[in-house]
């Protein structure tokens, strides 16, 4: 009898030890954005990633933390994933570049110049984000007042897209361009024989490259001002659109010392050195860096009218946009991409650009497959192509920002018959049931809650909005789903990452017109607070 009242102690103090953990977050609204889109109060994190999820009882009675969290009842949801943007170039550009988005007139721009050059040393003056769109004339500028206020300036001013360039004289005689050059996938605007300074595409790309490189120190600081800026907007990981071997030996010898912490999806540019350099490791997938896709553009942005329509624009009959590149160009890319196992994910804009790619990538990829190959943007489709994405498994990587954006001006670019199947997010996420958003950041704004508002709020053409669940989605799992990283990240399941991303309010319950007014409370990467 003795023996049996031991058992039975033994089997009582076993069933009420508890397990340790490192952090238990309780009395919260958990969306957990699993296969059911399940709900949950409580989870407990162990060694960097999700130990249980439950009810409050269920993790308090089991677990014992050396950490607990009260959410009060706010809500959490997976860390935040941008799908496409450009977070090396973010970096670069605070620190760097004068702020231009929002100005209404070039003289705006103009006084941020002066302003921004009052604490500049160097010789080349920069600035990025002016729209004319925004202005009352809604023309291209012209260089002339550069050399009467910075006469001893090389002064380069990017347009918001990224597409467009206005450059002082002494920078185009640096690249070497007159009003008789010609470049291939690009274009130099010239009025009354003389060169504007404004350079479209390739001819934009030729000078920012002559812009001198940043030091060392300098890359770092940009790096830690990125990540700081996308831990504050909840943000736990990011797709960066194209970076060389140097940006991305820096981002893993940073994440190795523990001073940058963010998670990093790196497209590779596709220059040869680039892609022999990365394709013969093979896909990289680390802690916090994974290299297994390479980046291309098929033409330019819709602002700027550098993209690729299958008619001209119904605001400039004169030209219909550009595809940038050679045929020779996207076969040896992709063929070199699909040899080594890497994503091919291409910028195309207008409905000429989306065509050709999709046309391009069905040479490789032949009919339904799991290689996930990607079009970023799929901003204007046309209808007879999108079953193109179905067939060929190709996956629209949408920015939904881009959509309240551009409406304003869309419909004089494009028409009002050939608008509606621009930013055509349900239609193209009918086509595999699943796509990736992102914000396209510096290009658009940081917060991907402004992204899901753009996605779910939309007032223009309604039926091609997301739902709330979708757009959730989009920047979750579906994100982590467009680089192969979806046993790992993107939903709030046991033995995955610990990132989450905790809210002042519940943007899946909330007023449409509330969700802009969310803030990040927390943002935790591995379960460790990092905002």
């Amino acid at each position: 009898m003795r023996k049996f009242f031991v058992i039975l102690l033994m089997i009582s103090m076993f069933s009420c030890s508890k397990t340790k953990v490192d952090l238990i977050v309780y009395n919260a609204n958990v969306y957990t954005v699993d296969n059911h889109f399940s709900k949950a109060s409580a989870f407990a994190v162990k060694d960097g990633k999700f130990a249980a999820i439950g009810s409050d009882r269920k993790i308090l009675s089991y677990y014992d933390a050396t950490q607990t969290l009260d959410a009060q009842g706010q809500s959490i949801y997976p860390g935040f994933i941008d799908g496409h943007c450009h977070f090396v170039g973010y970096g670069e550009t605070k620190v760097r570049f004068a702020d231009l988005n929002g100005c209404k007139s070039f003289e705006e721009v103009l006084e941020r110049l002066e302003k921004h050059n009052e604490n500049n040393d160097s010789d080349w003056l920069l600035g990025r984000g002016w729209d004319q769109n925004l202005w009352e004339i809604k023309e291209f500028p012209e260089n002339t007042m550069f050399q009467k206020r910075f006469p001893d300036k090389k002064v380069l001013i990017t347009r918001v897209d990224g597409h467009a360039v206005l450059v002082s004289d002494n920078v185009l005689k640096i690249i070497g361009l007159n009003a008789k050059s010609n470049v291939e996938g690009g274009e130099i605007v010239v009025k009354n024989g003389k060169p504007t300074g404004i350079l479209l595409d390739n001819a934009a790309d030729m000078a920012k490259a002559a812009i001198p490189s940043l030091e060392n120190k300098q890359r770092i600081s940009a790096l830690k001002v990125a990540q700081r800026d996308c831990f504050k907007h909840g943000l736990t990981g990011v797709t960066d659109a194209g970076l060389d071997i140097q940006s991305i030996a820096l981002i893993d010898s940073l994440q190795q010392k523990g001073v940058l912490k963010m998670k990093v999806n790196a497209m590779v540019n596709p220059d040869d050195e680039t892609m022999d350099y990365f394709m013969k490791f093979g896909v990289i997938e680390k802690e916090r860096l994974t290299v297994r896709s390479v980046k291309i553009y098929a033409d330019g942005a819709l602002g700027s009218r550098g993209a690729k329509l299958l008619e001209p624009y119904s605001d400039a009959p004169e030209t219909s946009g550009l595809i940038v590149e050679s045929e020779d160009f996207y076969d040896h890319v992709c063929a070199k991409a699909y040899d080594a196992g890497y994503q091919v994910c291409c910028h195309a804009i207008g409905d000429g650009g989306v065509r050709m790619i999709l046309n391009e990538y069905a040479k490789f990829l032949k009919g339904e497959n799991n290689l996930r190959w990607r079009v970023e943007h799929s901003q204007v489709v046309d209808p007879q192509d999108f079953s193109l994405y179905k067939e060929y498994s190709i996956i629209p990587s949408i920015q939904a920002t881009h959509c309240t954006s551009d409406m304003p001006w869309a419909e004089e670019r494009l028409g009002s018959e050939r608008v509606k199947n621009a930013y055509a997010y349900k239609t193209l996420l009918e086509q595999n049931g699943w796509l990736i958003n992102g914000t396209d950041f510096p290009i658009e704004h940081i917060s991907p809650i402004k992204t899901f508002y753009s996605s779910v709020a939309r007032k223009d053409l309604i039926e091609n909005r997301l739902t709330r669940e979708d757009a959730l989605k989009s920047m979750t799992i579906w994100a982590a789903n467009g680089y192969f990283a979806e046993n790992r990240k993107g939903s709030i399941e046991i033995g995955k990452e610990a990132d989450f991303v905790i809210l002042s309010d519940d943007i899946m319950t909330i007023e449409d017109e509330k969700i802009p007014e969310v803030k990040v409370v927390n943002t935790f990467i591995n379960g460790e607070m990092v905002y």
